[in-house]
């Protein structure tokens, strides 16, 4: 018997489905599917976001030099003429970056082997290509969502029940991320010793003596 859950696709459509369906969780923070879907999601969000949660604290912080185009007042970069082309004038500065540790640095590609890349487009100019940017999904698992499950032992995800879908009755389930913080459960107190029971006084029976009987 299968470990996992074939969902009546080939295993290269399984996977694509999956992980399309792990990278909107992460984006997003819910989704809505299948609850058969539902479950193998979760083995894979979780696994991912318990990564996360190891590694997140685990870089060095260090400064380096980086060219960075100088701008005017207006935002635009300053350009010079130099032997008759224009040319961009940058700036040398110090910058800190943080260099991830080799663990971390396997951490990030077993997550980049995972998740989809994601680009965000804003809603109030949509359509043009110059305002939408790239999410590193990556960086938000490690900055955004990780530090909110540091104190939490698993159960990132939750799986709430919607009804059967029409047509085919699959049942149908919103999962989402756990938002809720965790608190920790107060220790039971440590139940008291019990006294010892004092021994029972035995009285001593003085037997009678026996009487003699007459030959």
């Amino acid at each position: 018997m299968a470990k996992y859950r074939k969902l009546g696709r080939t295993s290269s459509q399984r996977k694509a489905l999956l992980r399309n369906q792990v990278t909107a969780l992460l984006n997003n923070g819910k989704i809505v599917t299948t609850e058969a879907k539902a479950k193998e999601v979760r083995k894979i969000a979780e696994g991912l976001i318990a990564m996360a949660v190891r590694e997140k604290d685990n870089f060095e912080e260090v400064t380096v030099k980086a060219k960075v185009a100088r701008k005017d007042k207006d935002g635009k970069r300053v350009k010079e003429v130099v032997d008759g082309k224009k040319v961009t004038v940058y700036d040398e500065v110090d910058k800190t970056i943080k260099k991830d540790m080799p663990s971390r640095l396997h951490a990030r590609r077993q997550m980049l082997k995972v998740l989809y890349p994601v680009k965000e487009v804003p809603t109030a100019q949509a359509g043009k290509k110059k305002n939408t940017k790239e999410v590193d999904l990556v960086d938000k698992l490690f900055t955004e969502i990780a530090p909110k499950y540091a104190d939490r032992n698993g159960g990132y995800t939750r799986i709430m029940k919607l009804g059967n879908r029409k047509g085919d009755n699959a049942p149908i389930v919103i999962m989402e991320l756990v938002t809720e913080p965790c608190t920790p459960k107060a220790k039971k107190a440590a139940p008291a010793p019990k006294k010892a029971a004092a021994p029972k006084k035995v009285e001593a029976v003085e037997e009678a003596p026996a009487e003699e009987t007459a030959e």
